[in-house]
């Protein structure tokens, strides 16, 4: 009877963190590919489906794939 007091409350917990966590917008695959942080190219604003949180360089990026010719855009 004590382990169901303790068990329903942590399940209720795990249950509402994991259908409330939002995965992360930056792909890990560009972030060891291009060596940069993902601050190189997302701004501090919170990413929505309107907003994907890109800055000038960021948006460049997603247009062209390469960093080089991005560069000038900071």
């Amino acid at each position: 009877m004590k382990f169901a007091r303790f068990l329903i409350p942590v399940a209720i917990v795990v249950a509402g963190l994991t259908i409330n966590v939002k995965p992360t917008e930056a792909k890990m695959e560009y972030t060891k590919k291009e060596k940069k942080p993902c601050a190189t190219c997302h701004s501090t604003a919170k990413p929505t489906k309107e907003n994907e949180a890109l800055n000038a360089v960021g948006k460049c990026y997603k247009e062209k794939k390469s960093m080089e010719t991005c560069a000038a855009a900071k």
